[in-house]
């Protein structure tokens, strides 16, 4: 059966570590997990027909990649890749979220110029058809030789990228703490190597890199006697007070621990009005409760944020810093890994 989109991805499901190796377990493989969004590519069954590539949810976004199309379009026909699909902004020579929400929201009058800016790149990790055959029931394995065979066979260079693999659990620790320090890089992906392709199954195991910093409690929801979650904050380098992101649900124990240290916010509040979204990109906001900012939150937090300094998922209270004042915590713009002691 000839592959057409939409195509469901196989997903993955998270985990706070790289699960352990069992001697009798089956063979796995660790990918580097991007930062980028899902992407299946489509090359046509033959001449005359259009290269597509669709998201995750089964969107067909061609339009706002001309030059994903235009290098797809050298690729043999019948052909589906799957992969993350990056963007590189020059300007702060790394990888850039921003950049690619903007290449994706863009509108075909408008896209061939924002590629020339920001140009995007395909890391792809899985081989669903080669030549109008699917592949989905092959093992992982064997779709990732056959990847590599058609990588090493057409000497793809960018804006594709074979994504790195590595079965060897040492050298995947070794990723997971260093090569997450590059700009782009999150965690890891694991894989069974005899495992097939599942669409909509979550049958691999995501693990992102966490690191420990600082906030300020802002606000919460919740009532100051029952705080729910978190909203954080940091100063800039004028003094302003900016959010950055806000906690999960606050566990029962969490949650009175912290109502014993607020306290009530001044009319002055920098955040006295402001609206806050209940996640990163959406128009739905929190129901919060502004508090007085003197309050130091130590957190863990994944490698997912934004080049002003902003979390993207969620982070997790790990405990209050009574020791510590707002002026040692981090500024804003400092991201995940730093922390002030």
């Amino acid at each position: 059966m000839v592959l057409r989109p939409p195509v469901e991805p196989m997903l993955a499901q998270a985990a706070e570590a790289i699960p352990p190796v069992s001697p009798r377990a089956t063979a796995v493989a660790y990918e580097q997990k991007f930062d980028g969004h899902r992407m299946l590519v489509f090359t046509p069954d033959g001449p005359g027909g259009r290269v597509l590539l669709q998201t995750r949810r089964g969107s067909l976004i061609q339009d706002a990649f001309p030059d994903l199309v235009a290098a797809a379009e050298r690729l043999p026909h019948g052909l589906v890749l799957d992969g993350e699909v990056v963007v590189w902004d020059p300007e702060v020579e790394a990888l850039s979220f921003e950049g690619l929400q903007r290449r994706a929201a863009a509108r075909a009058r408008t896209a061939p110029a924002l590629a020339a800016r920001l140009p995007a790149h395909y890391v792809a990790f899985d081989l669903l058809q080669q030549d109008g055959v699917e592949l989905l029931t092959l093992p992982q394995g064997e779709r990732r030789r056959r990847l590599e065979v058609l990588f090493a066979a057409r000497a793809l260079t960018a804006p594709w990228a074979l994504c790195p693999m590595t079965t060897d659990v040492a050298k995947a620790h070794e990723w997971l703490e260093t090569w997450t320090d590059v700009s782009g890089v999150e965690g890891l992906v694991v894989k069974g190597v005899t495992g097939r392709y599942l669409p909509g199954s979550r049958g691999w195991t995501k693990v992102r890199r966490r690191d420990t910093t600082e906030a300020i409690i802002g606000a919460i929801t919740g009532t100051l006697v029952r705080p729910q979650l978190l909203v954080l904050g940091r100063h800039d380098t004028a003094g302003r007070l900016r959010t950055v992101g806000r906690t999960v649900i606050l566990r029962p124990d969490q949650a009175r621990h912290v109502a014993e240290h607020l306290t009530p916010a001044d009319p002055e509040h920098p955040w006295a009005g402001a609206r806050f979204a209940a996640a990163w990109g959406r128009r739905d906001v929190l129901d919060v409760v502004v508090v007085r900012p003197v309050l130091v939150a130590e957190i863990s937090a994944d490698r997912s944020v934004d080049h002003g300094g902003v979390f993207r998922h969620p982070v997790r209270l790990t405990r209050l810093r009574l020791d510590m004042g707002v002026d040692d915590v981090p500024r804003f713009g400092a991201g995940p890994a730093a922390a002030a002691g």
